[in-house]
């Protein structure tokens, strides 16, 4: 069997986004029916995967260029000899998902991997999950959520995204707040499984669940950045009030550069996470391949909470010098009882609940 990628867009180096899932829609597929609906299938190698290696029973597989479906239809067609059933089609995203809800259809997987930002769809994608499914979201917009353009991210998220040190955690937790709005607005909960960018494409996997949970709404809230000390502050907006102060001398301190509202809560679901590596070292030798079992392996070790993440060369540049070891780092502020970590989400940052100073303190202690 030999997919043809056609003059699609086709990227060889997604293949550990692929490779997630897979091992997400296998986990559905163990405990139910597995229909998946690929809303933008480009050459159709992800509903083949779905098909072919997570056994859908059923797979939809759409793409808005009416030009690919010969291609699709040619790379699909082993699926019907996998007894999977299969259907394509040539609709806009908005035209497939609004038909998905006139006709009451749902699905336990729905994959979105959209181009440029894809918060228009967000209420319909919502409404094609069946309760307990997943919706396995992109977006390519990496401009706005990371506070390159500020304007663009008032008119696509609703939400101020400001520069930040860890841009790219701060873009998947825009995009996770405005999933959370969009479902609790239609009486909705959801639940982040995993969250991961490369720096191109920022991915987020969530569960629908019938109702939220309890607490989640503590989950959207606020963080700001002072660019003078390199401080983090966090705020829920259920309990927002007065910012505590920063590390700044008392009077000297900016203005806080304030990103929002977003996910304050965590990024990746431990117990799903665990589950998917023991599905991937079921599966034959050399299925995961070396990036994505490296990625599999940082998510699973970073819960992606709490919220402040900085980088070890801006922790150097407020030292003055070379950066500490992340993992001694981690494990002083441990021993200290605080909560550190790798970030799962971008290599040599650190995710830690520790005072800044205490941070710097500690940093410059282990680079003398």
């Amino acid at each position: 069997m030999r997919l043809q990628p056609g003059g699609g867009f086709f990227r060889p180096e997604s293949r550990p986004s692929r490779d997630l899932g897979v091992l997400l829609a296998r986990q559905l597929g163990a405990v139910g029916p597995l229909r998946v609906l690929d809303a933008m299938a480009g050459c159709g190698i992800r509903a083949l995967r779905y098909g072919m290696e997570a056994g859908a029973e059923a797979v939809w597989a759409n793409d808005a260029d009416p030009e690919r479906l010969p291609l699709l239809q040619a790379n699909l067609a082993p699926l019907a000899a996998a007894t999977c059933g299969v259907r394509l089609s040539s609709r806009t995203a908005e035209q497939l998902l609004a038909d998905c809800l006139l006709r009451r259809e749902r699905f336990e997987l729905v994959d979105l991997d959209a181009f440029g930002a894809p918060t228009a769809l967000l209420p319909l994608a919502l409404e094609a999950v069946t309760i307990g499914g997943v919706l396995y979201l992109a977006s390519t917009d990496g401009r706005s959520p990371t506070g390159h353009d500020r304007r663009a991210a008032l008119r696509s998220l609703g939400a101020a995204a400001r520069a930040h040190p860890a841009s790219w955690e701060l873009a998947l937790r825009l995009q996770l707040g405005t999933l959370a709005r969009a479902a609790w607005a239609q009486g909705r909960g959801i639940e982040p499984l995993l969250s991961f960018s490369e720096g191109r494409t920022f991915r987020t996997a969530i569960r629908l669940r019938r109702g939220l949970a309890a607490g989640e709404e503590c989950c959207l809230g606020l963080l700001a950045h002072c660019h003078g000390c390199g401080e983090q502050l966090v705020q829920s907006l259920l309990t927002l009030r007065r910012w505590s102060p920063c590390a700044c001398p008392a009077g000297t301190a900016p203005p806080l550069a304030v990103s929002g509202p977003l996910w304050i809560g965590p990024l990746q679901h431990p117990a799903t996470l665990a589950a998917l590596s023991a599905e991937a070292a079921g599966m034959p030798p050399g299925w995961l391949d070396r990036p994505g079992a490296r990625l599999l392996a940082a998510l699973l070790a970073d819960p992606g909470e709490p919220a402040r993440c900085w980088p070890l060369a801006a922790i150097a540049r407020r030292l003055g010098g070379g950066p500490p070891r992340l993992a001694d780092l981690v494990a002083v502020l441990r021993g200290e009882g605080f909560q550190a970590c790798a970030s799962g989400v971008r290599a040599g940052e650190l995710r830690s609940d520790a005072p800044w100073t205490v941070i710097l303190r500690h940093a410059a202690a282990l680079t003398r």
